[in-house]
């Protein structure tokens, strides 16, 4: 199994323990991300520390407050390292007020242009700003790979696929009350299909009263495989053929 999306700098115990927690766990590739230039260099040296670690290195649109050039420039060179292989996470956000919209459209647009200039995929942060999210992908993220991080609009999850984006879902996707969203897991083709912990969120629900870590996406694609009645085993090759196609580990 793979988890696509996970804050190693924000899960409990060192990075050590925890990759060797997943990789107990059937966890063979891990994707960890960097939503600012402190944590995209902690994501890069785990990285470079761990075989089975690899990072995605980005501005969040939460901690978009004041992105400029200077920015861009600093994140341009952290993406170049070759344990990099994804832009993101990044998108807009507009649950949180934590940053003036303009600046979350700037950082989002820089990155949008970033992916293109390095040809690695995109991964999208949004939260209540669906409409816009989708819009600006649409307009300007034309032949990019998308990766729609803990998805979460499975009314538009058509919409998304004939883009032709990447459905990634997280330990959300096992709570009782997320009907809509596990009826599109069921729906996603199995070769557009990620899982992900979002650690240190969204902990699955055989384990929801403990921290979330890489460890446990295998809750998540267990769930995941049974709403689609197959077997993990099917599941779980066509996840890692999907991530070694788009981040070619």
């Amino acid at each position: 199994m793979i988890d696509s999306h996970t804050h190693l700098d924000s899960t409990p115990g060192s990075d050590a323990e925890i990759v060797a927690r997943a990789r107990e766990a059937g966890v063979t590739r891990i994707l960890t991300v960097g939503t600012g230039a402190d944590s995209a260099r902690a994501a890069l040296a785990a990285a470079e520390a761990h075989d089975q670690v690899y990072a995605a290195v980005g501005h969040h649109p939460n901690s978009a407050t004041g992105f400029a050039d200077e920015q861009l420039e600093e994140l341009r060179e952290l993406a170049t390292h070759p344990r990099c292989v994804a832009i993101g996470e990044t998108g807009l956000d507009d649950f949180r007020d934590y940053a003036p919209r303009a600046d979350q459209e700037r950082a989002f647009a820089a990155q949008i242009g970033l992916a293109r200039e390095l040809e690695k995929p995109l991964v999208i942060h949004t939260r209540a700003a669906d409409d816009d999210t989708i819009a600006t992908l649409a307009r300007d993220a034309d032949g990019l790979e998308v990766v729609l991080h803990c998805f979460s609009m499975p009314g538009r999850l058509e919409e998304c696929l004939g883009h032709g984006w990447w459905i990634s879902f997280a330990g959300n996707v096992t709570y009782p009350k997320a009907r809509e969203l596990a009826y599109a897991a069921e729906q996603v083709p199995l070769d557009r299909l990620l899982v992900e912990t979002d650690a240190p969120y969204l902990t699955p629900q055989p384990v929801r009263k403990e921290r979330n870590q890489p460890a446990f996406v295998v809750h998540t694609a267990r769930f995941i495989a049974e709403r689609r009645g197959i077997a993990y085993e099917a599941l779980e090759e066509a996840v890692h053929a999907n991530s070694a196609r788009l981040f070619g580990w």
